[in-house]
């Protein structure tokens, strides 16, 4: 992978302002003279604008299920985001957590993408976790109490 440094404090661009599609004009991001492009992990930057597509809400589990036509161990949720409704994922949290101990948790979860088929369920949000030591799964949630159906910023 080859980063290359900007070393001219010029700016980049000759106009500060591209059309979209619809012909609004919007106002490009300047780069930051020496700033890489990539992370440090070799992935593309994304803008601000990027980052605020993705969705993602507090809600709190209502109702944990066994799912055990999944291929690995998993748990069929139910979780409420206030008023943004009851939504339904696959989570694989068996090594983690008990059915007991998630019902009435709060979780963080992408709410904004497609519902997705995994097997004979239609998951409808993605439940954001950490993996572990072994590589499983540690919720995200928040540390008190808010609003359900809350947006990260």
């Amino acid at each position: 992978m080859k980063v290359v440094f900007r070393t001219s404090l010029k700016p980049r661009f000759k106009r500060p302002f591209s059309k979209t599609a619809g012909g609004k004009r919007r106002r490009k991001e300047p780069e930051i003279p020496g700033e890489p492009t990539f992370t440090s992990l070799g992935e593309k930057m994304i803008s601000a604008e990027d980052f605020h597509k993705v969705e993602m809400r507090v809600g709190r589990i209502i109702d944990v299920q066994d799912y055990p036509e999944a291929r690995n161990p998993a748990y069929k949720l139910t979780i409420d985001f206030g008023s943004f409704g009851i939504k339904k994922s696959s989570a694989q949290l068996c090594s983690n957590y008990s059915k007991e101990e998630l019902i009435g948790g709060s979780v963080i979860a992408v709410t904004n993408f497609h519902p997705k088929q995994i097997g004979n369920f239609m998951s409808q949000v993605l439940v954001l976790g950490l993996p572990d030591e072994k590589g499983e799964c540690i919720l995200l949630k928040p540390e008190k109490e808010v609003e359900l159906g809350s947006r990260v910023y």
